[in-house]
């Protein structure tokens, strides 16, 4: 195998810049995909768009499944690669997406047996309760369909091909963007299924990016080989020791957005409205850093493989540099925006003050927030995932929620905002001089992973 994409031997920024732009894109068309789905939702009523808003924390749970087992890919396979055992990584990659399937089939098939009693226990009125039955009827039974392309786009960015996943997941919210009208409102010879048809506009995209994704897997990558029963139970057990904190991760960000919720609620509705809309704000202004994130774990992984920490940390800090200039730069572009911004995501003075209130403090920390989650990528990549695990919960649990609950005792809802940045700042400080002391022990740490 030669290193076709360059992430052994080509120039770092170069190689990092072509990997992140096109999961940058590829991030756009997911969250293009949520809002095309909203917004036709939405047309349907306020009753339609309640009950999908409840699916939500449900639907993000048994995703993170499938995104643990991804970053569990993407870490091993890359490793691999870089050792130039492309034969093990197409092994790995086999039973990592059969281990995906199943797990994801099992949540699935529980979830089906207890959707009134869930969603009763989430607080759904009964009225909802048809609604939300419809809808995730149909999602639970297809959601093993997007399990492979999740899964599978991780194994092809761990090669350094971010390019393909992102045409992928761009075919996907184009089949659902044309789907979700015809089978929701029953345009020409489309039934009208309402709510329903939303749900299967999604199953048949998801269905196009499997295709999508298996082809390029099979055909063009290499990545996939006839699965080994004698390997099975190893490579299972390798995947999951990487993959079930990284998707314990993933879960931690709702928890801790729904403690922060709890946190502003004492203070109003029009608080809790305004840090709503905040979060889709935010999931945009830090969009290039989860893109760079995610390129950067194949990148480091694949150079630890081939022997080459120093190349593996010199892109860890050129990535937190990178985080704290651009964020920086998007920040100030924002100041000016931040009066017509909030205008355009409510009508309510109140509201709009509030979210301008949050858009002048709390960005300036996302750089900051960016050197967090380059740090909890790199040690995914050096095998460490209960550390990895660890600074997650610590940016959220020990840094923002309790700075946020001592700002807001203090100052009110601006100490609330101000403690999120300041929780973000104190994070991201320890998380680089933590860096700098694993870059020191890296050698030691590589040859003992080596020995596990």
């Amino acid at each position: 195998m030669h290193d076709k994409h360059g992430l052994l031997t080509g120039s770092i920024p170069e190689v990092l810049r072509q990997m992140t732009i096109p999961m940058t894109v590829g991030m756009i068309a997911i969250l293009m995909f949520n809002l095309v789905d909203t917004f036709f939702i939405s047309l349907l009523g306020t009753d339609a768009l309640a009950a999908v808003s409840y699916t939500f924390p449900v639907t993000f749970g048994v995703n993170c499944i499938t995104m643990g087992i991804g970053m569990g890919l993407s870490t091993n396979i890359g490793r691999l690669l870089g050792q130039r055992q492309a034969q093990d990584a197409a092994r790995v990659a086999s039973h990592g997406l059969i281990l995906a399937v199943i797990l994801v089939t099992i949540a699935s098939t529980i979830g089906l047996l207890t959707i009134r009693p869930l969603f009763v226990a989430l607080g759904a009125e009964a009225k909802l309760l048809p609604l939300i039955e419809q809808y995730m009827t149909i999602w639970y039974l297809s959601i093993p369909l997007l399990v492979i392309p999740m899964a599978g786009n991780s194994a092809i960015r761990a090669s350094g091909d971010t390019k393909t996943p992102a045409k992928i997941m761009m075919l996907a919210g184009l089949i659902n963007g044309i789907l979700d009208p015809l089978l929701i409102f029953g345009y020409g010879p489309f039934p009208e299924l309402g709510i329903q048809g939303a749900a299967i506009a999604s199953a048949i995209s998801w269905f196009g990016a499997l295709i999508s994704s298996l082809y390029v897997l099979i055909k063009r990558e290499k990545l996939l080989a006839l699965p080994k029963l004698t390997f099975l139970h190893q490579d299972c057990k390798m995947i999951l020791k990487i993959g079930t904190p990284a998707a314990f991760s993933n879960a931690m960000s709702p928890l801790s957005g729904a403690l922060l919720m709890m946190i502003l609620s004492t203070h109003g509705t029009s608080v809790v409205a305004a840090y709503g809309a905040a979060q889709r704000i935010e999931s945009i202004l830090i969009l290039v850093l989860m893109s760079l994130t995610s390129a950067l774990t194949p990148f480091m992984a694949q150079n630890f493989g081939a022997d080459n920490p120093e190349r593996s940390f010199a892109g860890l800090f050129l990535s937190m540099r990178f985080a704290i200039v651009f964020q920086l730069m998007i920040f100030v572009m924002m100041v000016p925006l931040s009066i017509p911004l909030a205008a355009m995501f409510s009508q309510e003075q109140d509201v709009q003050n509030q979210l301008w209130h949050y858009l002048i403090v709390v960005p300036f920390s996302y750089g900051f927030q960016g050197i967090m989650m380059m740090l909890v990528s790199g040690l995914n990549a050096l095998h460490q995932p209960l550390k990895a695990f660890q600074w997650s919960a610590m940016r959220l649990f020990i840094f923002t929620l309790p700075m946020a609950w001592v700002g807001g005792k203090w100052f009110g809802v601006e100490g609330v905002f101000i403690g999120i940045a300041a929780g973000n700042i104190i994070g991201g400080s320890l998380g680089y001089l933590y860096a700098l002391k694993l870059r020191k022990n890296c050698r030691h740490l590589l040859a003992q992973n080596l020995k596990q």
